[in-house]
């Protein structure tokens, strides 16, 4: 599976303005119907899964250029816009921040009851997804916001977002389904940014022993692990493992460790899908590793970020009402005569680039 890329932003507060929002997910439903009947449902995945595609159709939609809300109030937009025609276009939205995130299973499986497909692969694919980028790349963001946007069909894509207080900044992972190769071994695709983080990374090619070593550890009897990350900190150990050490207390593991033991999971992959396996518990288990094996601890950071109708901020003008609202009409336009047969009209949609944006 690709990892697409990551995108840094700085934290924002607050929202956009109804008027602004019930505009988003107009045009957001306009262009999303029309991309499918145009360029496929399989495409509009891809873009969605690329963080400069994601970032400039923020930008149309009228949001912050480089916002943190862009990432929850773009996917909401596209899920309210979607709402009702799911099953006619063959696109489907669930997730979102906070407890509608944890509500994506459930969400998933009344599509799966309703149209009538096995919702298995796409909560396994939800679930998983954000124990990577929550537990096995521990980058110092946790996870607020998961959004997973799939197809009957099998294909999917997930945009999901974390939050370091301490820096002030969001972090945003897109995955896509496409070329499937592994969830756990360097799933993106491409990865750049300007901000690093001190990470622990499980998915880094370098760290495959350590994942190996990881799940030999799970296996292990809890009373032998504890003894043996008692012994690791006993130790006078080098700099960059005193603020994992710190957090590690061996007596808080031993539930987790005879979980693990009870499932003897056979690869990283299972390892990371056993319930209540944190951050602290995997970094526990990767320190045990590294004392009895002697496998490296890879702190490889993965994270990318970049980018009509104005913006809410006034940057780089205000939102065009009346533009706005005539690129709606346009694309609701190229949709009906899209949908009656003539394919050529959807010149209109090119249209829309000749028209001038009014800034006063």
């Amino acid at each position: 599976m690709y990892k697409t890329g990551v995108a840094n932003l700085p934290l924002h507060s607050g929202k956009a303005p109804q008027w602004l929002f019930k505009r988003m997910i107009a045009l957001s439903r306009a262009i999303m119907e029309l991309m499918v009947i145009e360029l496929g449902k399989e495409e509009v995945l891809r873009r969605l899964s690329d963080p400069f595609w994601f970032q400039a159709f923020g930008c149309i939609l009228g949001f912050d250029w480089h916002s943190s809300g862009v990432t929850t109030t773009v996917t909401g937009a596209i899920k309210e816009g979607l709402r009702g025609i799911e099953h006619e276009l063959g696109l489907f939205v669930a997730g979102g921040k906070a407890k509608r995130a944890l509500n994506t299973p459930h969400e998933i499986m009344q599509y799966a009851e309703k149209i009538g497909f096995n919702p298995d692969s796409f909560i396994y694919a939800s679930r998983l997804s954000a124990k990577v980028d929550n537990v096995a790349v521990q980058d110092g963001f946790n996870l607020y916001h998961h959004t997973i946007i799939f197809t009957q069909e099998g294909h999917w894509c997930v945009i999901q977002q974390g939050m370091n207080e301490n820096l002030s900044t969001a972090r945003r992972y897109h995955w896509l389904s496409f070329s499937l190769r592994s969830f756990v071994e360097e799933p993106h695709e491409a990865v750049c940014c300007d901000i690093k983080t001190k990470t622990l990374n499980f998915t880094a090619k370098e760290a495959s022993e350590l994942r190996k070593t990881s799940v030999m550890v799970s296996q292990e009897n809890p009373e032998k692990i504890i003894r043996e990350i008692k012994k690791f900190r006993e130790l006078k150990l080098p700099r960059r493992h005193s603020i994992i050490i710190n957090d590690v207390n061996p007596e808080n593991f031993y539930k987790i460790f005879l979980r693990t033991y009870e499932k003897q999971p056979a690869n990283f992959e299972e390892l990371l899908e056993i319930k209540g396996l944190g951050a602290k518990a995997l970094r526990a288990i990767a320190l045990t590793s590294e004392l009895i094996y002697g496998t490296p601890i890879t702190f490889k950071d993965p994270a990318r970020y970049s980018f009509a109708h104005g913006g809410k901020d006034k940057i780089p003008y205000p939102v065009n009402r009346k533009l706005y609202d005539k690129t709606i009409d346009v694309m609701k336009k190229a949709i009906e005569d899209a949908k009656i047969g003539r394919i050529e009209k959807l010149s209109a949609l090119r249209r829309i680039s000749k028209i001038t944006p009014f800034h006063s």
